[in-house]
């Protein structure tokens, strides 16, 4: 994939956890200093507040100290994918020994990631509904396979404890998932991911929130 992010920076610290968090995502990017010419292939900028002056493009996108990179990157992916809001966000899990994470915006995979635990899974769904604060979303849900139930019952639990109530909960089943995994059988990590990605893409069994069951009680 060709690159349309440019990073423009030259502190060391900012340009490590810039381009840490890009290839994390594998978003391709180009290295530039705040000086040099941007190709005209690129549709963004990233740099710092101190630099930015010196930036000639017309979408510079800032990095600022104290804000967590990921929620920049999240903004770049948006600015490649071409969209002012997402309709729809879907964080798909696969529960197990290790909890494979992906995170859809519109059917477009945008972040994935392996938890060790149902504590990490619930931190690590925190941070990423935090990231989007900045971005319109009409939609939110979060869909659990149901693959090893006592996981999902135990995720869902505390998913529901620690999440605002206006985010959809569901339990997904996972039958059939095993047929995408062949190229990721023998690389765990990357079959729970892919089965997480299955998840999301699926219909489940709306989760009842505790809130709300206690509103209609």
């Amino acid at each position: 994939m060709k690159a349309e992010i440019a990073v423009a920076t030259t502190p060391g610290k900012a340009y490590y956890l810039i381009v840490n968090e890009l290839k994390k995502r594998n978003v391709p990017f180009l290295s530039l200093t705040p000086s040099e010419s941007i190709p005209i292939e690129i549709r963004a900028v990233v740099t710092t507040e101190n630099e930015r002056m010196r930036i000639k493009h017309e979408r510079v996108l800032v990095y600022r100290d104290g804000v967590e990179p990921e929620t920049l990157i999240n903004e770049v992916i948006r600015v490649m994918q071409g969209k002012g809001y997402y309709d729809r966000v879907v964080i798909g899990i696969d529960p197990g020994e290790v909890f494979g994470l992906a995170v859809l915006a519109d059917g477009r995979v945008v972040e994935t990631g392996n938890c060790f635990s149902v504590e990490d899974t619930v931190n690590k769904i925190r941070g990423v509904l935090k990231s989007l604060e900045s971005t319109s979303i009409n939609l939110v849900s979060i869909k659990v396979g149901n693959g090893v139930p006592a996981f999902k019952e135990r995720l869902l639990q505390a998913l529901d404890k620690a999440l605002p109530n206006d985010i959809t909960l569901e339990s997904v089943s996972e039958a059939g998932t095993d047929r995408y995994l062949s190229e990721a059988k023998h690389r765990r990590g990357l079959r729970d991911i892919v089965s997480a990605i299955q998840i999301a893409g699926r219909n489940g069994q709306i989760y009842t929130r505790r809130e709300t069951s206690e509103q209609n009680s």
